[in-house]
């Protein structure tokens, strides 16, 4: 089967104390969900769980996002969870904590 691709979105999210980057993930794709209204279901023939969703994370440590996790954070369709460099970290001046923010990409694709 080929795949088409239809629809790209972007989200940012961001873990401000702890440097969590999984949370920070979740809350970048959450943002870039809230951006969309999916209005070719119909003329598509198609349902929502009919969509392939490749979620693209970019954070500064990619091995410290639970992919799994995010993968949850996208209601329907077959979701790939994919982490690399990316984002941003900043640092508190005593160094402290730190402030990790995540990048999103979302990319939905149906079988034709």
């Amino acid at each position: 089967m080929n795949k088409v691709h239809y629809l790209t979105e972007m989200g940012m999210g961001v873990d401000v104390h702890g440097g969590d980057y999984t949370k920070a993930a979740c809350r970048a794709v959450s943002d870039a969900l809230r951006h969309s209204s999916l209005n070719f279901f119909k003329p598509l023939k198609k349902s929502h769980n009919d969509m392939h969703i490749t979620v693209k994370i970019g954070v500064a440590k990619p091995n410290l996002v639970d992919c799994a996790t995010v993968a949850k954070e996208v209601p329907y369709g077959t979701v790939t969870v994919e982490a690399s460099i990316g984002g941003l970290n900043i640092e508190a001046d005593d160094e402290s904590d730190e402030l990790v923010i995540a990048n999103a990409g979302i990319l939905v694709h149906f079988e034709e």
